[in-house]
């Protein structure tokens, strides 16, 4: 049904003439007159009686005039949820309990009044994907680890570098120490179930263990944060590592420690990637607060791959 033509129907009714609508829609009279005909056509029926005082609504018409508004209304609601500024700003922030969850929280304080939609998309083959068909509006990620280019279309910009923490059970060997050395964590078991060969986080790890010396085990099957959790309680063998901004809970009976780790400090880089042509509002809103709140890339006494976009 045409809009054009149910938007000249209402307006003919609401004025009681022809010309006035006409006047009204900034159209000739004459095209009004085409538009309701074409538009009783294609419904079967006549809207409109002519009389000496103008055009007044048939039987038919006044039966299809609240139908008629509520059309327009759902098509300017329709228009209205993909007019920039006017939907959610949508980020993906990968993980629920990580860094990216957390800014994003700030950012919501520090502007209320901006919708937003979050979503976590892990592989950054379907995170790319979406910011490139307007799924979303930006995703952070890791730039740029080897095999994974920012396609031309794209921008980025690294907002934080999370520095690494050591996670123990009470039974571990370091589970007493204040801070620990990336040497003294050689020779000992870090569990890092989930690594994908071929993601960012993938890359990042092999580059640290390439540079270190460490031993990094990927094995056995992801079943998620509570499960790591568990087993590194109970297992005085293992460690893993955790972003220092994750939020973790768990049983207080587990007395997991969260240990730094210096010289140097293992900071995992992220970044705010966006499509270039991407005109929502919000996202120029986000990238100015990211950037005025966000501090400490590339400080001193820190380490991140090569291959890291710099600030």
């Amino acid at each position: 049904m045409d809009l054009d033509s149910v938007r000249t129907f209402v307006a003919a009714a609401d004025a009681g003439r022809f010309q006035e609508a006409a006047d009204e829609l900034a159209v000739t009279q004459q095209a009004v007159s085409k538009r309701i005909a074409a538009l009783e056509r294609g419904l079967g029926v006549r809207l409109f009686t002519r009389t000496s005082r103008g055009a007044e609504l048939s039987i038919d018409g006044q039966a299809f005039l609240p139908h008629a508004r509520e059309l327009l209304r759902v098509a300017e609601r329709a228009v209205s949820s993909v007019r920039p500024g006017r939907r959610p700003l949508r980020v993906d922030v990968l993980a629920s309990r990580g860094a990216m969850t957390g800014l994003m929280r700030d950012f919501h304080r520090a502007h209320p009044e901006i919708e937003l939609d979050l979503v976590m998309l892990p592989p950054i083959e379907t995170a790319l994907a979406a910011v490139r068909s307007g799924a979303i509006d930006a995703t952070f990620r890791a730039v740029a680890a080897p095999g994974l280019p920012l396609p031309e279309d794209f921008e980025s910009v690294r907002v934080l570098d999370e520095p690494l923490q050591l996670l123990t059970g009470p039974g571990h060997a370091l589970a007493g120490a204040r801070s620990v050395t990336v040497a003294e964590l050689a020779g000992h078991r870090i569990w890092m179930p989930g690594i994908v060969p071929g993601s960012e986080w993938g890359a990042y790890y092999a580059d640290l263990v390439a540079e270190f010396g460490l031993t990094i085990e990927a094995t056995g099957p992801n079943f998620g944060s509570d499960a790591l959790l568990d087993t590194v309680a109970d297992t005085p063998a293992l460690a893993t590592f955790m972003g220092e901004l994750t939020r973790l809970v768990w049983p207080a009976g587990h007395d997991l420690r969260r240990i730094p780790v210096t010289g140097p400090t293992l900071v995992y880089p992220h970044s705010l990637l966006w499509r270039r042509d991407n005109p929502h509002p919000a996202l120029a809103v986000l990238r100015a607060h990211l950037a005025t709140t966000v501090a400490g890339q590339d400080t001193a006494g820190t380490w991140t791959p090569g291959w890291v976009t710099p600030r």
